[in-house]
C-alpha cells in the first residue's frame, strides 16, 4: 500500500512522544498501534511468558479506564515492554511518574467508561431512587457543556435535554455524574436550571458517582416532548483528561463542548468514538481550540449505542 511507510512514520512519532510524556494509557495504545498487534495477539504473547491478562483488561489499560495495580499486572507491564519492543522500564516509569507506580497504584482518571466497573454501585444508587432501568424518556437532543478550571479540574458540567416520553406518567429524570480521580461527591452541588427542581441526591464516595433526581412540574403522557436543564458543580477532583458519554441505545443529536480556563490551556485536544467499553477507540480527530472562548466541541447528528468523547493532553 503506497501510504504504509508514511503511516508507520506517524505511528512511530506518536509512540516516541507518548513514551516521553505519557500518560501510561496513551503510550501503551501508541505502542500497540505502532507494532500493529491486535489485542488477542498481545494476550497470546503474554500467555507464552506465563502472564495471564484478559483482552478486556488490556483494552481498559490502553483506554485509561483501568490501570495495572496488582503484582501480576505489573509483571504483565514489564512483559509488554519486551513484546512491544520498548525500552526497559519505559511503561513502568510512566506509572511511577504519575504517582501510581508499584509502590501505590491508584485507579485511573474516572470517566463514563468507568461506570462499567462501578455498575453495581450505580445500580444500587438508582434502586435507592426507585429508578427503573428504562426511565420512560427517549432523547431527541442532548447538549453538554463542561468547564475546566484553572487547576485543570472539571469545575462544572451543564446538561440541556430535549426528550420525548414513550409512556404515560413520566415526571422526573435521574441524572448521573461520575467525577474524576479524587472526586468527593458529597461536596458536589446539583443545580436545577430550567423546567425542573432537584429531588433526592445519592452518592458513593469510593467511585465518585453521584445520582440526583430532577423533578418535572408536570406528568408527561406518551408522545409528549419536554425540555429541561441542570448543572453539576464539581471542582473536587484532580486534573481531568477527558470526558466520555455513553449511550445504551440510538438517539437524537448529541453535542459536547469543553471550555478551558485561560490559566490552564491544553496542548492538544481530540474527539473519539467507541462501540463498547472493551472495543478500541475509533474516529479519532484533532480538535482546534477556539481562540476567544478557549473551547472545543463535537456534534453527532444521531448517536448510536456506544461511547463518544473528547480527550485532551496537558503539557
Amino acid at each position: 500500500m503506497p501510504y504504509a511507510p508514511q503511516h508507520a512514520d506517524v505511528a512511530t512519532a506518536e509512540l516516541d512522544s507518548a513514551l516521553r510524556g505519557g500518560p501510561f494509557h496513551v503510550a501503551l495504545r501508541a505502542a500497540i498501534a505502532a507494532r500493529g498487534l491486535p489485542l488477542q495477539r498481545v494476550q497470546h504473547h503474554l500467555s507464552r511468558r506465563g502472564v495471564k491478562v484478559g483482552v478486556t483488561s488490556l483494552s481498559y489499560w490502553q483506554q485509561g479506564a483501568r490501570r495495572p495495580q496488582r503484582p501480576e499486572s505489573l509483571r504483565a507491564v514489564r512483559a509488554l515492554e519486551e513484546i512491544l519492543e520498548l525500552p526497559e522500564e519505559s511503561l513502568i516509569r510512566l506509572l511511577a511518574d504519575s504517582g501510581e507506580g508499584p509502590s501505590g497504584l491508584r485507579p485511573a482518571a474516572r470517566s463514563y467508561r468507568s461506570l462499567v466497573e462501578a455498575s453495581g454501585v450505580l445500580d444500587q444508587l438508582l434502586a435507592e431512587l426507585d429508578c427503573p432501568p428504562d426511565g420512560g424518556l427517549h432523547s431527541l437532543g442532548h447538549h453538554e457543556r463542561l468547564r475546566i478550571g484553572a487547576r485543570r479540574e472539571l469545575a462544572e458540567r451543564e446538561s440541556h435535554h430535549i426528550v420525548r416520553a414513550h409512556r404515560d406518567g413520566i415526571d422526573r429524570f435521574v441524572a448521573v455524574h461520575h467525577g474524576d480521580r479524587g472526586a468527593v461527591p458529597e461536596r458536589m452541588r446539583v443545580h436545577a436550571l430550567e423546567n425542573c427542581r432537584t429531588g433526592r441526591v445519592r452518592w458513593h464516595r469510593d467511585t465518585g458517582v453521584l445520582a440526583a433526581e430532577l423533578l418535572f412540574d408536570t406528568r408527561l403522557r406518551a408522545g409528549d416532548t419536554f425540555l429541561f436543564r441542570y448543572g453539576v458543580e464539581d471542582g473536587t477532583a484532580e486534573a481531568s483528561h477527558e470526558y466520555v458519554r455513553g449511550f445504551d441505545s440510538p438517539g437524537g443529536q448529541y453535542a459536547l463542548q469543553v471550555c478551558f480556563d485561560a490559566a490552564a490551556l491544553p496542548a492538544r485536544c481530540h474527539r473519539f468514538a467507541q462501540h463498547s467499553a472493551a472495543a478500541p477507540r475509533s474516529g479519532c480527530q484533532d480538535l482546534a481550540l477556539s481562540g476567544r472562548h478557549r473551547s472545543v466541541h463535537l456534534v453527532e447528528p444521531r448517536v448510536r449505542a456506544g461511547f463518544l468523547g473528547i480527550g485532551w493532553d496537558w503539557e
